[in-house]
């Protein structure tokens, strides 16, 4: 079996662009007729770039390769041009053609790509959704503790365990910084008011964008401790580990990070430094799913869990599932809300999810198949990134 053509295809996320302004897939086809499916993600060039280094990359490495020798093939990739680290950009492209190939190996041998990473050893995931407006409303929900308060109860009236939010709302090129008293304050009004709406049986996962220096982030976390946040995500940018580890020796609470990081090596710098109790790879940016797999075996030996991060689209949440499934060390797992919405219409049968879980797939592959029609209908043509940063000086309105 043999690769034999490499397809990119933008998909363009309708208003209100929950999991980002447009999602970038890439699909494999065999000289036997057999398709994967795979996800770019977080590529900070425009699509219409990644879809020239999709074609680059497969021409010099993927058409006329084996999909069942992904180890050949990643490192091949990952070694181009004479790199051989962890570039961000050629990492996430790879994690798209990687996936695709999972897909490829689970079509062909007739088993769900768990089954391929060691079996599975539960049916279904626990997940957690961002708190995101309501049908109608602005994004005041992310800086008004009532707003936000309503929306957390109404996540648990659906069923989520586990609600996620930024009280400090507003990440800047110019981070990070120090927050100042009154920032701290009103994160601790914001936290508590979500508390106090959702009780005890809803866990909170603060979802900080990197937005504070050290010093600032233990501060924070002090104001924050006594509602027992699950997990204070990337407190500090992810660019030094060993900052992080600071906040981490400071706290009670959890420290989890790793959306932005690409590669077991980065990973890697993160747990010697013990900088966090649970890492947050994402399949699309990260080199995949055995990339993925090779992460979470590390972090099982000094006792940290994962729980995968997704800001993407259906594919990589499909690539997410099966890992959490074969992963003991797994904890919890991001959901753009219920996994309804675009990311159901784009797929010829969405993911499920019930009661706070999330259904493990169990055909063949990654269990989803994009709906060509639907994607043709929703071409992306604007010209902004996935997500952009901006320099505010402040983070929180007057």
């Amino acid at each position: 079996m043999r690769i034999t053509d490499v397809e990119a295809i933008v998909v363009g996320v309708p208003p209100p662009h929950f999991g980002g302004r447009y999602w970038i897939f890439v699909r494999l086809t065999t000289d036997t007729g057999v398709r994967g499916i795979g996800e770019i993600y977080g590529v900070p060039f425009h699509p219409s770039v990644v879809e020239a280094m999709v074609a680059d990359i497969a021409e010099r490495s993927v058409i006329g390769a084996d999909p069942f020798q992904v180890e050949r093939l990643w490192r091949q990739v990952y070694s181009r041009g004479f790199t051989q680290r962890p570039d961000a950009s050629v990492v996430a492209v790879l994690a798209g053609i990687e996936t695709a190939c999972f897909d490829i190996m689970g079509k062909e041998t007739g088993r769900p790509v768990h089954d391929l990473l060691g079996g599975r050893v539960r049916d279904a995931v626990r997940s957690y959704t961002y708190i995101y407006p309501a049908p109608g409303e602005d994004e005041a929900v992310y800086t008004d503790a009532g707003l936000a308060a309503g929306r957390a109860a109404h996540y648990a009236g659906l069923g989520f365990t586990a609600v996620k939010f930024d009280p400090l709302a507003w990440y800047s090129s110019l981070d990070p910084r120090q927050p100042a008293s009154r920032t701290v304050a009103e994160v601790a009004r914001y936290v508590g008011a979500v508390r106090d709406a959702v009780g005890d049986g809803v866990d909170l996962l603060i979802g900080t964008h990197g937005q504070m220096t050290p010093s600032g982030a233990i501060r924070l976390a002090r104001a924050i401790e006594g509602f027992d946040p699950l997990w204070l995500e990337e407190p500090v940018p992810p660019e030094m580990p060993e900052q992080m580890a600071l906040v981490a020796r400071a706290t009670s609470i959890p420290i989890a990070t790793g959306e932005r990081l690409a590669t077991k090596y980065e990973f890697a710098r993160v747990l010697e430094c013990r900088a966090a109790a649970i890492v947050q790879m994402a399949v699309g940016r990260v080199g995949g799913i055995l990339e993925s797999k090779k992460i979470a075996a590390a972090a099982e030996t000094h006792y940290v869990d994962i729980a995968p991060h997704l800001y993407a689209g259906p594919v990589e949440a499909a690539a997410n599932l099966h890992l959490a499934a074969a992963t003991p060390n797994f904890l919890i797992q991001e959901s753009i809300e219920t996994m309804n919405g675009f990311a159901a219409e784009i797929l010829r049968r969405p993911l499920q999810w019930d009661s706070g879980f999330l259904v493990v797939p169990d055909e063949p592959g990654l269990g989803v198949e994009l709906d060509d029609d639907a994607v043709a209908r929703h071409p992306y043509e604007g010209r902004l990134l996935h997500l952009e940063m901006g320099d505010r000086e402040e983070w929180s309105r007057p």
